[in-house]
């Protein structure tokens, strides 16, 4: 795409005046230092910026170095990040890490190559980096910044395909040239959340209205383009509460790979509906018992509609799993996921009213 010079200088000049005055005051932009910024980064992918606040807080107190962090035993980090979602971020962050403090000394690397090499980081936190932490004029392309762009410059890439990025990052690569790389970029990304909305976007209040062709020809809202994504998977599961004579619950680890690596959960019995009919693994149970529990928990491609029901030991559950026994309130010291945490707390307050 053509952009001429006077094109660039308006754009950029409304955008930063807007963001000089109304840029949104946040923890991890009190600070240049490229580590605390990798890790707000990582926490921001796919999460409200309200949600994250407090979990960046705790996590730069707690692990206030890359070694603190590269050091720390994963279940500690998992525990920290607990509630948070997207759990393989985590991982990946500590991950990457490490390779940092053996490779880089504890420092994170102001080179694109180096940076792309490091586990867990793509084209988009690279960006991030590069031009918040390090003032390099590098795009750092998401949702946010498609929307923008597609709603300025009318660009009708399909913003669901991967192929469609490069068109983005030809565009914001010749705005970001001209303007300051840290400002520019966070400008846009506060443009998308505080303006440009999904949906009705606040147009009147848009500080880059007049170089908005969308907004020109009033179809703001038919942009971006975007296909429709698969429809997710449902999948219905029992979840089982099994005590021993002390009243301890049993609890189980998930595999080191796949969904929700490393975490704690109560055990889980797949049912093929949600009805109320008995799962088969039950069925021939002597004690079984149903609880007033029902949570629907949504992932990025998969729906899990999980029930609650109190069972006797004799149920037969699948070998090769590391198990234990757990008084509730030892429950603080294992990372669980959130569907299992809103057991947790139905217990609690069961307990609380019996």
């Amino acid at each position: 795409m053509n952009l001429h010079q006077n094109e660039i200088i308006a754009f950029n000049h409304e955008l930063l005046a807007w963001f000089q005055q109304n840029g949104r005051d946040l923890p991890w932009r009190r600070t240049k230092n490229p580590y605390y910024i990798w890790v707000s980064e990582v926490m921001l992918q796919q999460t409200q910026v309200d949600t994250v606040k407090p979990y960046y807080d705790r996590f730069i107190t707690d692990f206030a170095t890359p070694e603190a962090l590269a050091d720390a035993p994963e279940q500690s980090v998992l525990k920290m990040w607990e509630g948070l979602g997207y759990y393989s971020r985590a991982r990946n962050l500590q991950q990457g890490v490490r390779e940092v403090v053996e490779k880089y000394d504890g420092k994170l690397p102001d080179d694109k190559k180096k940076l792309l090499e490091l586990h867990g980081i793509g084209p988009y936190t690279a960006g991030a980096l590069l031009s918040i932490a390090f003032g390099q004029p590098e795009p750092a392309i998401d949702g946010n910044v498609m929307r923008v762009m597609s709603r300025v410059f009318m660009i009708d890439a399909d913003i669901a395909k991967a192929k469609s990025k490069k068109q983005f990052e030809e565009v914001v690569g010749k705005l970001i040239a001209e303007a300051n790389p840290s400002a520019f970029n966070q400008a846009l990304m506060d443009l998308g959340a505080m303006i440009c909305r999904p949906k009705r976007p606040d147009c009147p209040n848009c500080p880059v209205r007049r170089q908005c062709k969308a907004y020109s020809a009033r179809v703001q809202e038919k942009y971006p383009v975007k296909s429709r994504p698969k429809k997710a998977t449902v999948r219905c599961y029992a979840i089982v509460l099994v005590q021993d004579q002390l009243g301890r619950y049993l609890i189980e680890q998930r595999t080191d790979s796949g969904l929700l690596a490393g975490f704690w959960q109560f055990p889980m019995v797949e049912c093929e509906t949600n009805s109320d009919l008995l799962p088969a693994a039950f069925r021939k149970l002597a004690s079984v018992e149903r609880l007033d529990f029902h949570y629907i928990h949504r992932f990025s491609h998969l729906v899990w509609d999980l029930t609650l029901y109190r069972v006797d030991q004799a149920i037969d559950l699948p070998a090769g799993v590391a198990r234990k026994w757990v008084a509730v309130d030892e429950f603080e010291r294992y990372p669980f996921p959130v569907p299992h945490l809103k057991v947790i707390d139905w217990l609690k307050n069961l307990r609380m009213n019996t």
